[in-house]
């Protein structure tokens, strides 16, 4: 057992793999980060997907059969990955319900293509739900504008979500309302709303990159200070944001009702600059009652000699709203940071979901030879 790994764990920051593979599924490795490494959920995305494909020949077997039934290449993507994510739901089934319900999860997103389309993606959350057919699923919808009404009607149904391409503080406040809101029709439907589990993942690496290329085009000492400040700050205020809301006469009524709170999860915190620490992202957002979902290197980079310092957020606040104001002073535009984001990560989510219909398609072809 990582005994650092542990520590962060017992610290109430709850470890999910950023990565899945039938090879980690089969082999043991994912049943290994369970025991031995404090994992506790996993995350997905078509990049991942694509990788695990394009490397493993574990997958051959079902390609093949999904070939010789004719079937397409999407709806093979369909199969091929709700089968990891179900297999995976099942090896965290015993996290599941130690936790009560509150990880031992898996996600798994809508495709990136219905970004923009909010009815598209709800039905697409309701088939993938019911494909799964395990109730420690999460589905990924993205929070852009058509995004936040999908949101809300696949909570209102009893579907549990995980939020992603979270960038800026507006669209989070958005992201909070939409949840509620979901959770207050599901009540309204008759549901039993304690089962309904949400995360708002929150993309910390994405915003260094983005305001660190500006602040070396600004130039100057005081710009040079700045870099690599914007993302944590930008998180810690995230946080902010999510302790006020669940602070309010409204989420209390609700809580009382039965419903959790919809935690905040650290998303891309593998961290890009090599000047930067490698744990970052992990040590200076510990705070109890949040997700941090790793990629593998930034995991074991973490077992190796990640520092746990207790609660580096709820006392931060003020100094986070400083780093902002000062980035804003030398001139760095924060709303046009967060649109920026936000449309290149779509962009390239659905780049990475053209790549998996590729591999899948090239693989199909392939076993019809």
């Amino acid at each position: 057992m990582s005994d650092r790994l542990s520590q962060l764990s017992r610290a109430g920051v709850s470890i999910w793999l950023d990565d899945l593979s039938r090879e980690r599924i089969e082999t043991g490795n994912l049943a290994a980060l369970i025991a031995d490494s404090s994992v506790v959920g996993v995350t997905t995305n078509p990049s991942i997907f694509a990788a695990a494909l394009a490397s493993g020949a574990r997958y051959d077997e079902q390609v093949r059969a999904l070939a010789a039934a004719g079937t397409d290449v999407e709806e093979a993507v369909f199969e091929l990955t709700t089968t990891d994510v179900r297999n995976a739901c099942d090896q965290l089934r015993s996290v599941f319900d130690a936790t009560g319900g509150v990880d031992g999860r898996v996600s798994i997103e809508v495709s990136p293509e219905l970004a923009h389309d909010g009815d598209g993606t709800l039905s697409q959350a309701k088939e993938l739900w019911a494909a799964v057919d395990r109730e420690n699923l999460f589905i990924k919808i993205p929070a852009t504008e058509a995004g936040l009404p999908a949101i809300t009607a696949t909570l209102a149904a009893g579907i549990s979500v995980n939020v992603t391409l979270i960038f800026g503080l507006d669209r989070y406040r958005q992201v909070l309302e939409a949840h509620a809101r979901g959770i207050e029709q599901a009540l309204a439907a008759g549901h039993d709303v304690s089962g309904i589990q949400s995360v708002a993942s929150f993309f910390v690496s994405r915003v260094d990159t983005e305001i660190d290329n500006r602040l070396d085009k600004i130039g100057g000492d005081t710009a040079g200070e700045l870099k690599g400040l914007a993302g944590v700050a930008n998180a810690r205020l995230a946080h902010q944001l999510f302790a006020d809301f669940v602070d309010s006469e409204r989420w209390r009524s609700l809580a009382d009702a039965g419903a959790a709170a919809q935690r905040p999860l650290w998303a891309s915190t593998g961290v890009k600059n090599p000047a930067y620490s490698d744990t970052m992202y992990v040590t200076d957002l510990a705070v109890s009652g949040t997700v941090n979902t790793m990629p593998q290197a930034t995991l074991d980079a973490f077992a190796d000699h990640g520092e746990v310092l207790g609660d580096q957020v709820t006392g931060y606040y003020e100094h986070a709203a400083q780093v902002m104001a000062d980035l804003a002073a030398v001139g760095v535009d924060y709303d046009d940071v967060i649109a920026v984001l936000e449309a290149e990560g779509v962009d390239k989510f659905i780049a990475s979901w053209r790549d998996l219909l590729a591999t899948v398609s090239d693989q199909l072809a392939g076993a019809d030879a």
